[in-house]
């Protein structure tokens, strides 16, 4: 019985196309499947227009997005916003608004005629290659997509501020990496101005790497405008061995920060400023942990615009890979689906730094990188000889072949692998269109097949129009809400007796503290209430979990102060500290203070009461995930929690797998091995039998042809040729059974072996299903204190303006 054809709905498994026959022309029944975690060694595409390469991104993205993994997405010619085009219900009004018109036209259709067509062509396309429309809503459940468009209000924007701010402790630890980016940062701000930034010879580049060297080094933030007051008034006095005003005198610093202010003031600059911060972690994940696809489109874009922007987003890539733990799965991705510029063989642009140490660093973090191109003499492919997997589509000229041949040739051969360049070129000289080579480190050898039709519309390059009427036609990308400090609440319960213009006595063992309110003018009236700061510490010693809370609470004082009601505490976000201790203004009236917390015993009742209410109702909720048995940690999001539990359930679900494949590989090697030896058996009795069957054969016939000559038939010769030739056709006889026998021998055994391999394959779709990130649950862990774990730090009175 053969084996069932794999599931391409597997966790862990990007299902890209089918096999393909290059000699035949024929596309052959066998899914093509890629590990997702094969790509943490980094994957290039290749193929020049028409060949079908932005289909087999827009499929490696879709599966992505499938199995719960997030990608920064960098689109250089607007072709990959059409990931946002997921029509599952196939209606022709879906479609008919990403119609171009002319298409129409050349159909000798109408626009309406044609989006039926299309939405037939799709429906079909879907079916041919054995996918359901319910994949479609699939891939918008598993991750959320959307468009950004720097520079521009046609899709969201994002702000380009938090580039400036210092880089994450990881990184201004690892000089390397901080300098690197200091580098980086200043060769695309100065590449806007069109200014040399050669890092020997130009003062501007000097000048402004210092600044950014210098303050992020200390850990200061900045913008523009405070890179622009430091362009004028460094914070150094000496560059070198000279001087600052021998080095670079002041009316020639005036002169950059006035080119860095005109470009700060320019009104279409003020789009680079406003947004959605560029924040990699947010950008990869929504609020509540949902994974995203966030696309940057910047065919719009100049030049020098595009580099400056690509510059930063790796930069801040990098930042946020140093920050996460090691892996060996599958993180998160960066896909660029045209490098041309970015990663040239000889210049040196702001990119391509930051670009060959994530190809060379980012496997370690589970970061993947995906370079696709048209333009293979645009390649450092000394940097892409980090890149375990090869995509190679149809080339344009013989050049290019050769060019790419060449840089696969070191790809393998930094993995010690043979490499026959004639059988390879002879391959790349055959494909067509929608046909690829895929060459992985991972697989035993290259494999040719057909990219599966898209689950997303393939509209073509999106216009900044098109994206505005994508973008308006989508909920905007939900972000979490700011916290504001509000000053505490008063009622007209907290003010006990009438007014008086003398602040009431207190102990001196009670600190008092004022709420400044900038709003308050002239005279300013204040109620007490209690200020309260504590420390709760948690603990659970059999599950080895602990944690602590700070508290900082104003509470109500009733007018007798005897019953404190702490279950209805104010939290505030600050520290008494920063709290001045002194009123508010030049006169002031105060509610009069309850007499028991006038006193010392009373501020110690207080505390014993609020130590009780602590200890009988503070819990601390952790969660559990015990599909991998793993806890939140102390002060951990859930949103941060669940996105760190679908990285570890992702490791964890490849290491079962293999250790599976591994249980059952010595299983499925003997059963082959004994299948190569039965069928050894049955071509030994086929064989034996052939023979005897020919003996008895040709005994046979030599007794007919005695007869025929007229021999006696009786004579003892002839009957024991008779004999013989009956003996024959017996032996003859017990060979064929002997065949039956050994072929039942191997059927047998390859009914053990599909056994076998079907219980492998459902034991590592369970595990799969066990481990997949979107359905992974959790569970709520209470954590209790003990009464020692209480430590009241203080009660004072903190006086609020009515």
């Amino acid at each position: 019985m053969p084996a069932e054809p794999p599931n391409y709905e597997a966790l862990g498994a990007f299902y890209l196309g089918k096999s393909y026959d290059l000699a035949e022309r024929t596309r052959l029944n066998d899914i093509v499947l890629y590990d997702s975690k094969d790509l943490v060694t980094h994957a290039v595409i290749v193929g020049m227009t028409g060949s079908g390469k932005t289909g087999l991104g827009v499929g490696l993205l879709e599966e992505a997005a499938i199995d719960g993994i997030p990608a920064l997405i960098i689109d250089p010619k607007g072709d990959l916003a059409n990931l946002l085009l997921n029509f599952p219900e196939l209606r022709p009004e879906d479609f008919q608004p990403w119609i171009h018109a002319s298409d129409a036209q050349r159909q000798e259709m109408t626009v309406e005629q044609f989006a039926e067509q299309t939405a037939n062509t799709w429906r079909e396309g879907l079916a041919d290659w054995d996918q359901a429309p319910e994949r479609i809503r699939r891939l918008g459940e598993s991750a959320e997509f959307n468009v950004y468009t720097p520079g521009s209000d046609a899709g969201l924007p994002i702000s380009i501020l938090s580039s400036f701010a210092a880089p994450a402790e990881s990184v201004r630890e690892d000089g390397d990496l901080l300098r690197d980016r200091v580098t980086t940062t200043a060769n695309s701000l100065l590449g806007l101005l069109g200014i040399d930034t050669d890092p020997l010879r130009s003062r501007e580049h000097i000048l402004i790497t210092r600044i950014l060297d210098e303050s992020w080094r200390n850990g200061k933030d900045l913008d523009l405008g405070n890179l622009i007051q430091q362009v004028q008034k460094p914070p150094f006095d000496r560059v070198g061995v000279m001087d600052l005003d021998s080095f670079y005198p002041s009316k020639e610093r005036f002169e950059l920060a006035m080119s860095l202010n005109n470009l700060l003031a320019a009104p279409g600059f003020a789009a680079w400023l406003k947004g959605q911060p560029l924040n990699v972690d947010e950008l990869l994940y929504s609020p509540d942990g949902k994974p995203r696809h966030s696309i940057f489109s910047i065919a719009h874009l100049s030049d020098s615009e595009r580099m400056f922007f690509v510059s930063l987003l790796l930069n801040e890539t990098l930042g946020w890979m140093r920050s996460r733990p090691g892996t060996n799965s599958l993180r998160a991705l960066l896909y660029i689906d045209e490098i041309f510029g970015y990663m040239p063989p000889v210049a040196e642009p702001p990119s391509k730094k930051p670009l060959l140490t994530l190809l060379k660093q980012a496997r370690a973090f589970g970061l993947g990188v995906v370079l696709s191109t048209q333009n293979p003499g645009d390649l450092d492919y000394k940097g892409l000889s980090n890149a375990g997997t090869w995509f190679l589509g149809r080339l344009q000229t013989e050049r290019d072949k050769n060019r790419v041949l060449d840089g696969l040739e070191g790809a393998i051969a930094e993995s010690g692998e043979p490499f026959d360049r004639r059988a390879m070129s002879e391959t790349l000289s055959n494909v067509g269109k929608r046909v690829f080579l895929m060459h992985n480190v991972h697989e035993d050898g290259p494999e040719i097949f057909q990219t599966r039709w898209a689950l997303s519309y393939l509209a073509g390059p999106m216009t900044r129009n098109q994206i505005r009427r994508l973008t308006e036609s989508r909920e905007p990308p939900s972000e979490p809400a700011p916290v504001e400090k509000a000053a505490p609440q008063t009622t007209a319960t907290a003010a006990p007796n009438d007014p008086s213009t003398t602040r009431p006595v207190l102990p001196n063992d009670t600190p008092e503290y004022f709420w400044q309110n900038e709003t308050n003018a002239g005279e300013i009236h204040y109620t007490p209430q209690l200020l309260v700061m504590a420390k709760v510490h948690f603990v659970d010693t059999r599950k080895d979990l602990a944690a602590d809370e700070e508290i900082t609470w104003s509470v109500e004082i009733p007018n007798d102060a005897v019953d404190i009601d702490w279950s209805h505490p104010q939290s505030l976000e600050m520290s008494p500290t920063d709290l001045p201790t002194e009123p508010q203004g030049e006169t002031a009236s105060y509610d009069d203070i309850p007499t028991l917390l006038s006193k010392s015993r009373g501020m110690t009742a207080c505390k014993k009461s609020l130590s009780d209410h602590l200890y009988r109702t503070r819990r601390y909720d952790l969660w559990k995930c015990p599909a991998i048995g793993v806890f939140s940690k102390p002060g951990e999001k859930e949103r941060d929690f669940r996105i760190r539990i679908t990285e570890q359930a992702r490791e964890k679900r490849d290491e079962l797998v293999d250790k599976m494949r591994k249980k059952y590989a010595s299983k499925i090697s003997a059963l082959e091995n004994r299948i190569a030896r039965a069928q050894e058996a049955v071509e030994r009795e086929q064989n034996e039998a052939d023979r005897a069957s020919m003996d008895s054969l040709i005994s046979v016939g030599s007794n007919i042809l005695s007869a025929v000559l007229g021999r006696k038939l009786l004579s003892s010769t002839n009957v024991g040729r008779a004999s013989s030739a009956a003996r024959g056709i017996g032996r003859a006889s017990k060979q064929a059974r002997d065949v039956k026998r050994a072929e039942r021998k191997v059927e047998e055994y390859q009914d053990r072996l599909d056994a076998i391999e079907q219980e492998c394959r459902v034991e590592i779709e369970t595990i799969r299903q066990k481990m997949d990130p979107l359905q992974l649950e959790l569970e709520t862990i209470q954590l209790k204190p003990r009464r020692t774990d209480i430590d009241i730090r203080q009660i004072a009175i903190l006086w609020v303006p009515a």
